[in-house]
Order: structure tokens, then sequence, then C-alpha cells
């Protein structure tokens, strides 16, 4: 047992110095358990399958979803906005939004999405963002309280009681402990808390992230796009573009061609996209998408016989420039780079990578119809175009180009563009299904992350394996052989033996006030789900020992892990905000101090009115 102590003080105190990750922390002291023959190699992994670690990972796939086809923020957008009348009103309905959508998806992403949208309104509201971001950051920590998916130490507490031979908790069963947090948070910020909020000037936002259709704009690469059609007997007809020279001659680029695949009926024939390279050529019925100048494109037309497609030509342009498969990027030609001093054309760029270069940004100028005879330069600008698949390959593989943005988080949501309606439908089936238990929580978890992936709401199974947080998959179920641990060598019993000796004589209300004050404490400094993981088991074991319902113990520890207020690191959202907001360690500490205290006096008195010892 002392072995098993020692493990968990240095486990909790590397959490505490926070230098090292803490799922190499987690897994350092999995090793150490199992070296040390406390646990067996059995024991040790079999946190990796739990339903628990499952389920977590599987709700990373469905926040995807929920947040790639912008379901999320047109919510939040509309609920935010109106507030547009008032401070106070703005406030409630931030924390209220936040709150609700932090029952069901991630808190961290939830604010990363609503963050520049409550700036953007305050800003215009003419308010002062500090006095927003720090109440939606806790609002995030609330709001997990609602639901059993909200936060993981509602999910820990709850497979902590079905491993002990008791129901574990259903969907809703926080619901009315976690709607009084919410609320008495959301009073405590309109009053005290709006008063301790600092009036710092809110740092810019680092947004990295160009919605293409913005940065095709900034290229202005719009009015020099043109759809064409070849005509049954034009000269085109069986050339190849490499011999057209249409560059050299025209100063134009082919940047699409959409084309009948010719199988099947006419009315029922599709169109099937042809990546435009040297060797290709062309056919009656083609669509092509030129890039160049009117009057070039004109008298391009003109010699082989095309008709231009007039109407909607923009429209039509930026469907075939940008669509869930294809889309555009910004390059940069660092210092050093194998491509400076050569054209595009030099470098053979569209047929080693498939992808083409529409347009080059140096020196303040937009080169638009010159772009492949331009000798490139370091610090010139380039904007890429292909398949999201191709530009990505591009932006890991190339050490020649420094891509501006995340490639990946732009093709997610653009591939995922027009399927909101799709993600709620799947959102409100997972709810439904696990209101009603149908079936086993990870499974309707499981299925919601399947329909997710294959409805394109998420761009693929491995897009979905990117958007998991593998650190806290990983912390979560290399923490869980520590309850194994504990209960193994009488540690839990031990514990709460401790814990019965020193207020049981106070009666069950005392004991649990030492659980919620223990885990608010230590959760401040540690991460809520690794303190779950401690205290769920010995709160149990507690409750068996003085003879009363479990219940209102493992909900002490599953709420007060989640109340992390008062530092930058006690939540990963407290500490999103921190640079934007422009706060300092010492804000969160004012204002986290007093909030816990007062959800500590309100919870603890509510906590055993709902769930009665």
């Amino acid at each position: 047992m002392k072995t098993t102590f020692i493990i968990l003080i240095i486990t909790t105190l590397l959490f505490m110095y926070g230098k090292y990750r803490s799922d190499i922390i987690a897994i350092g002291s999995l090793l150490a358990l199992t070296l040390f023959g406390i646990i067996t190699p059995s024991e040790a992994l079999a946190g990796f399958s739990n339903s628990v670690v499952i389920m977590i990972a599987s709700l990373f796939i469905v926040g995807a979803g929920i947040f790639n086809t912008g379901l999320a923020k047109q919510i939040g957008n509309k609920l935010i906005q109106l507030g547009n009348n008032s401070e106070n009103r703005l406030l409630v309905i931030i924390m209220f939004t936040v709150g609700i959508f932090s029952a069901f998806m991630s808190n961290t992403g939830t604010v990363a999405v609503l963050l520049p949208v409550v700036i953007s309104i305050a800003i215009s509201m003419k308010i002062i963002p500090t006095k927003l971001l720090i109440p939606l950051a806790f609002a995030s920590s609330l709001g997990g309280a609602l639901t059993l998916i909200g936060t993981p130490p509602n999910l820990v507490v709850s497979n902590m009681l079905k491993d002990n031979n008791y129901d574990p908790m259903s969907f809703f069963d926080f619901t009315p402990i976690g709607l009084v947090a919410l609320i008495s948070g959301i009073i405590f910020m309109m009053t005290i808390g709006k008063k301790l909020l600092p009036n710092h000037t809110v740092n810019e936002i680092n947004n990295d992230t160009i919605d293409p259709n913005q940065l095709a704009g900034m290229y202005k690469i719009y009015h020099f796009l043109h759809m064409v059609e070849v005509k049954k007997h034009s000269r085109l007809i069986d050339q190849t573009l490499a011999s057209l020279q249409l560059t050299n001659t025209y100063n134009i680029t082919v940047v699409a061609i959409e084309r009948k695949n010719g199988r099947g009926l006419s009315t029922l024939q599709q169109w099937t996209h042809v990546i435009p390279k040297a060797r290709t050529t062309l056919q009656a019925g083609d669509i092509v998408l030129l890039l160049g100048e009117p009057e070039e494109v004109s008298r391009f037309i003109e010699r082989y016989d095309m008709i231009q497609l007039s109407e909607e030509t923009t429209l039509q342009a930026r469907k075939y420039l940008l669509s869930n498969r294809f889309g555009i990027s910004e390059m940069i030609i660092p210092p050093h780079s194998n491509f400076e001093h050569q054209t595009i054309r030099d470098l053979h760029f569209r047929k080693k990578y498939n992808c083409s270069v529409l347009a080059i940004y140096r020196n303040g100028k937009y080169i638009q119809t010159d772009a492949c005879k331009v000798k490139l330069q370091h610090g010139d600008a380039l904007l890429v175009h292909g398949e999201w698949d191709k530009i990505e390959a591009l932006a890991k593989t190339s050490n020649d180009v420094i891509v501006v943005g995340r490639v990946s988080d732009v093709a997610s949501t653009e591939v995922a563009r027009g399927k909101a309606p799709i993600a709620a439908a799947i959102m409100l089936l997972m709810l439904l299904l696990m209101t009603l238990e149908l079936i086993d929580p990870v499974i309707t978890v499981l299925v919601a992350a399947f329909l997710m992936v294959v409805t394109g709401c998420v761009r693929s199974i491995g897009d979905g394996y990117q958007k998991i947080n593998w650190e806290s998959v990983i912390l979560i179920a290399a923490m869980l052989p520590m309850a194994t641990a504990l209960e193994n060598t009488g540690g839990v019993k031990y514990l709460s033996d401790s814990v019965i000796q020193l207020l049981g004589d106070y009666g069950p209300l005392a004991v649990l006030i030492g659980f919620y004050l223990l885990t608010t404490t230590l959760s401040q400094f540690i991460s809520n789900t690794a303190t779950a993981v401690i205290f769920a088991p010995i709160a149990i074991t507690t409750a068996m020992e003085l003879g009363v319902s479990p219940y209102p113990f493992v909900i002490t520890v599953a709420v007060a892990a989640s109340m992390a207020f008062a530092t930058p690191v006690a939540s990963p959202t407290n500490a999103l905000v921190m640079n934007a907001g422009g706060y300092r360690f010492k804000d969160y500490v004012k204002i986290g101090i007093p909030l816990q205290l007062f959800l500590a006096v309100i919870l603890i008195i509510f906590i055993p009115i709902f769930y009665p010892f």
C-alpha cells in the first residue's frame, strides 16, 4: 500500500508541476504500478478497453461533425446576437449558450468556436471583451455538469458505480444539479463576478485560418475566371494541353475540366472532374474553367470555336474552384527553398504535386495571369488549387513551402459545408437513444460517430482520428488502473476509513462536504478526470461503510472535479481565453476563488436534496 501511495503522490506532484504532458505522467504511473507488481499487465491495459475511454474518443468525432458542418457556429451566432441590445442580457445568453453546448460536446471546442464570435459582438457593442471571455470559459465547465457525457468525471463516476454493482447514471441524472450549478454561476457572474472582472485591453486573436472564398477574393482571381464549353467540331478536340501552349500564347491556365462520363441514358449522365495535365486531351462537351485576362480568353475562344458560358459565370467558377473535393490554400516560399529562382513551369508543379498555382503575391502586388512564367523569390505567396488531399500532402511533405493556416481544418469544414441538418439529426438521434436507454450508451455514441463519418459530416475516418484529443484519452485510460491499484492494496479502504474517522461522527453531510472540498481543491492543479478516478472509489467505499447511498457522494466528486476556476491551468478552456483576453494568473484567483466558495455552499445544500442519502 505504501508503494501505491508513493506513486500516487509523485504522480499528483508531477501533474501540479505542469512541465510534462499529463498523458506521459499517467503512462509513467501505470508502468510503475505494473513493474512493482501492484497490478497485473492485464489490469494495467484494462483502461484502454474501458467503455468510458471508448465513449470519450467517439464523442470527439461526434463533436467534430457538429463543428465541421458549422452547426455549432450557426446556433451560437443566432443565440448570442439576441443579446445585442444589453450587456447583461448578452452575458446571460453567452453563458447559457456555452453551458448547453458543453453538455453535449467538447468544452474546448465550444469555446474555440464561439471565442471569435463573442469578441466580434463585444467590439460592435463597445463592450470590453475581457468582461465576457472568463464567463465564456467558466460557463463551459458549468455546462459540463448537465449530462452524463458533458465532462469525463461524470462518465468516470458512472462507470465506477457500475463496477461496484450499482446502477450507472442515466443521461439526464446529472441535469438537476447541473442546472443549479449553471444558474448559480450565471447569477454570480452577473453580480459579484462582474465587478471582479478586469478591464484589460483584449489581445488580437491569431486567426491563421482564412476561409477559401475570402482567400480567392484577396487574390482577386474571380475576375480572371471564365467558364467555356468545347463545341462538337472545335479544333481543340483530341489535342493535348501541352501542344496547345496556352500559357505561352494566351497567358491562360486551365484550372479544371468537367466531363460527362458517357454512361447510361443522357438524362442520368454524371459529370466527372478531370485533373488537367500536360497530356490531357479535350473532348466535345467538356466544361473548362480558364484563368486569364478577359481579352486573351476571348481571342482563344474565337480561334478555337468555343462557347463562353456567360450566365452566372462567377457562381459557376466558384462551384468548380471550391467544393467538398477541391479547394485553395496559401503557401509561402521560405529562404533557401529549392523553388527560388525557378518558375512554376520549370518545377513541373502540376505534374509533381497534382496542384495548380493560380496566382502569386509579391511586394503588395498580385500576379494572376503570368504566374507560371514568374521566377519565384523567397517571401512570395502562392495561391494553390487542387484536391484537398493533394494540398494536404504537399503541406506535409514539402520543405520548400510553408502553408498558411491549418489545411486539414479548412478542408474538413469545406467538405462538411451544407451538412449541418444531417449533423443535427445525428446529434438528436444520439440524445434520444441515450435518454431512452434503448441500447448501451457506448454503442449509442459509437453509432453517432460512425454516422458522422459515413454521411460526410466528418471528412474521413482518418480525419476523425485527428480530431480526437489523444492526450485526454490516454490520460483517462492510463489513470483508471490507479483506482484498481488502490483497491487491490487496501488504499481505498484506508482512505475511506480515514475520512470516516475524521468526519464520520458529524454525519454523512459532513463527509460529503469533506469530499467536495478535497476534490475541488485538487482539481485546480491536476486533471479533473484524474481527480475523479482517485476520489470516486473512495467515495463509494465510504458510503458503504456509513450504510448510506453512494450516489450523493459520487455526484459530489463529479461536480466538484468540474468546478475548476481558480487557476488558468485548472481547465483547458481557462487557458484558451487567457491570451485572447490578456488575463493574468491573479485574475483567475480573484474571480475563481469567490465563485468556488459560492458554488460550494449552494451545491452542498442541493446535492442531498436531489440525491438523498
